[in-house]
């Protein structure tokens, strides 16, 4: 079993900035890749980014591209999700996931943590 436990939402400005933590225990984690999703208000949850735990590849989805960036700590067992430049359209309920294969898809996560609400006030 893995556990995943989100940290760092709270209230942000618009153009400002914000860093959310996924802590992760359990399983050998190394051997997973983590990800980020997002559920918007009424909407559908979407992919946000992902890294491959063993060696630091990253994945974005276009529209996270040059403000997000997904990183993780080795020694803290720890992911994190740096937003930049944030928009009143980011505010969501923020997750961390995680899965055998390196993915951007919901349905190949294995795990999930149970969220971290983001409010961007413009």
């Amino acid at each position: 079993q893995l556990q995943l436990v989100e940290s760092g939402g709270g209230l942000g400005q618009a153009g400002g900035s914000l860093r959310l933590s996924c802590a992760a225990s359990g399983r050998t984690f190394n051997r997973y890749a983590m990800a980020w999703f997002r559920q918007a208000p009424g909407k559908e949850r979407e992919f946000v980014a992902v890294i491959r735990w063993s060696d630091g590849s990253t994945y974005y989805a276009d529209s996270m591209k040059g403000r997000f960036t997904i990183s993780r700590d080795n020694a803290k067992n720890t992911m994190y999700l740096q937003m930049n430049s944030l928009k009143p359209e980011d505010t969501a309920v923020y997750y961390c996931a995680a899965s055998r294969e390196y993915s951007a898809y919901q349905n190949d996560m294995d795990y999930w943590g149970k969220g971290t609400l983001v409010t961007v006030s413009s």
